[in-house]
């Protein structure tokens, strides 16, 4: 049986956070806003959350640990299908699953375009346009920049895929497109 975990007991199964509701709301709100998956233990007098989202599960305490572990499971593999989006924050960070890395200003630009447009292809055109505000560089140079981003982006579980002859995608690592 599961029963309820101090605080510095945290679990964490399959990028799973295990968090006691309503105790730890507040980190439940800041991994919510990360997009990061978590199953809610409810304690026996508590009332469940309301709403939630396909990255939020809860079950209630005391819990079989079979059921706990057939929920963490599903809440994972849900999970792994459901695509957080990243964001740019005001410094330029680009933030995507609680995890951030700070481009080059050149860098902050081209993925301000890519990250409006998430998952769709930016033409090479547009790229150059918005990145560079005078005399814009050739394309081999945005290809430079491009193969730097890649790298830079990669530990954040994002890349950047090359569409000849129109542009460039921003989508998650591992997505491809049937067809």
């Amino acid at each position: 049986m599961v029963m309820a975990r101090p605080l510095s007991d945290r679990l964490v199964r399959r990028d799973v956070v295990v968090l006691r509701w309503p105790d730890e709301a507040p980190e439940v709100e800041r991994l919510a806003a990360a997009h990061l998956p978590r199953l809610l233990l409810v304690e026996s007098e508590a009332d469940p959350p309301e709403g939630g989202d396909c990255e939020q599960d809860w079950i209630r305490l005391p819990a079989d640990n079979r059921d706990v572990s057939a929920r963490l499971r599903a809440l994972g593999d849900r999970a792994a299908r459901h695509h957080a989006l990243p964001e740019v924050d005001e410094h330029g960070r680009l933030h995507h699953r609680a995890r951030w890395v700070s481009p080059s200003p050149i860098e902050q630009r081209l993925v301000a375009v890519m990250v409006e447009r998430f998952g769709a292809v930016v033409t090479t055109e547009e790229l150059l346009a918005r990145a560079w505000s005078e005399d814009p560089p050739t394309s081999n140079a945005l290809r430079v920049h491009m193969t730097r981003l890649k790298k830079r982006i990669g530990p954040l579980g994002l890349t950047i895929r090359g569409v000849r002859p129109s542009g460039y995608v921003l989508e998650e690592s591992g997505v491809r497109e049937a067809g």
